[in-house]
């Protein structure tokens, strides 16, 4: 079973306040204040240069605010290896309760800094299979309800979407029951319409990991769920296998759906696939991973149009190995996909 990529459900939870006002300031500090050595080590949070980055830094991450506390406490050290995440643009999940209001705070942000969101939308029915991130929306109409919902939080401002991990996976695999995959492929071409009617939105549809299975058992489900109309797919997410590795997966995938583009997700493959303990388990919190390619639209293929880190790292996958519930911020953790990174 290809498993849970361990999404994060807790963003939901935010109020719209939030969402409007918090992301558009910086995160902590200017200096570090009492205990620092070095008055050069602060908490301000910039953008990426767009020319090879384009995807929007939101400045109010879990990680930036560790970083603040971090150099509050003269941590130094600490700080400068959760600066690598916090610097860095990283997915924004949108919850359940407040769509609209999520979706456009984070465009608003973002075009405000003159860069894009990157939304990942992962609320199918009947998602995850019971594992930690279980729920999504109660049924058809709901489900459809909040993508429209998203759709007039966006408008014609600049977005990425990354389109229901897990949601094409659990139709191959026999994770999703039978009575509920026609509706499935439905909504997914609802979503990707849906959303595609905007004038400033990709959506990449997800499409695996190059551990699941072979693209000849996914392609054909990526063109009834609609990727003809998408941007492309996205491949890798959440997960942990290498930028070589999931290239050539996507490259193979491509090849099935009339050249579609990629995205590669590669928040925290660093060092590949976790290969110990429980197979089933394996992609959740895994020890001794590290972060990978920074996010860019300058890629190692013309089929891949950006590796981003669509997966937040530092956020736990779910209560496995210690971890805190999906979504929630682990700063051990973080610090560990850090200091194993370059």
């Amino acid at each position: 079973m290809y498993g849970s990529q361990g999404t994060p459900v807790s963003y939901g939870t935010r109020t719209s306040a939030l969402i409007l006002g918090a992301a558009l300031l910086m995160a902590g500090c200017s200096s570090s204040g009492d205990g620092d050595k070095k008055p050069d080590v602060n908490a301000e949070i910039s953008q990426q240069p767009d020319g090879a980055d384009p995807i929007w830094v939101n400045p109010d991450t879990n990680a930036a605010r560790q970083l603040a506390t971090y150099v509050k406490a003269g941590r130094t050290a600490d700080a400068e290896q959760i600066r690598k995440i916090a610097e860095q643009p990283t997915g924004e999940w949108i919850g359940a309760e407040n769509p609209k209001a999520e979706a456009q705070g984070f465009t608003e942000a973002a075009d405000r800094a003159g860069r894009t969101a990157l939304l990942v939308l992962y609320n199918i029915p009947h998602r995850d299979c019971g594992q930690y991130s279980q729920g999504g929306a109660g049924d058809g109409d709901a489900y459809r309800a909040w993508i429209d919902a998203v759709a007039e939080g966006i408008e014609t401002r600049a977005a990425t979407v990354i389109l229901e991990p897990d949601a094409l996976l659990h139709l191959v695999d026999g994770c999703t029951p039978a009575e509920f995959q026609a509706e499935r492929y439905d909504l997914l071409d609802y979503a990707i319409t849906k959303l595609k009617s905007l004038k400033n939105t990709k959506v990449y549809l997800d499409a695996g990991n190059a551990g699941w299975g072979h693209p000849d058992e996914i392609y054909q489900p990526l063109e009834r769920a609609g990727i003809t109309k998408a941007d492309g797919f996205a491949v890798n997410v959440s997960n942990f296998y290498s930028t070589q590795d999931s290239l050539a997966y996507g490259k193979q995938l491509s090849a099935k759906t009339a050249d579609k583009h990629f995205v590669i997700d590669t928040s925290r493959n660093g060092n590949g696939p976790y290969t110990a303990g429980d197979t089933d388990e394996n992609w959740c919190n895994p020890p001794g991973r590290a972060l990978g390619e920074t996010p860019t639209t300058k890629t190692a293929d013309s089929l891949v149009d950006a590796y981003l880190w669509i997966k937040r790292p530092g956020e736990s996958d779910g209560e496995c190995k210690g971890g805190p519930k999906a979504g929630e911020w682990w700063a051990s953790y973080a610090l560990k996909l850090a200091k194993s990174s370059n």
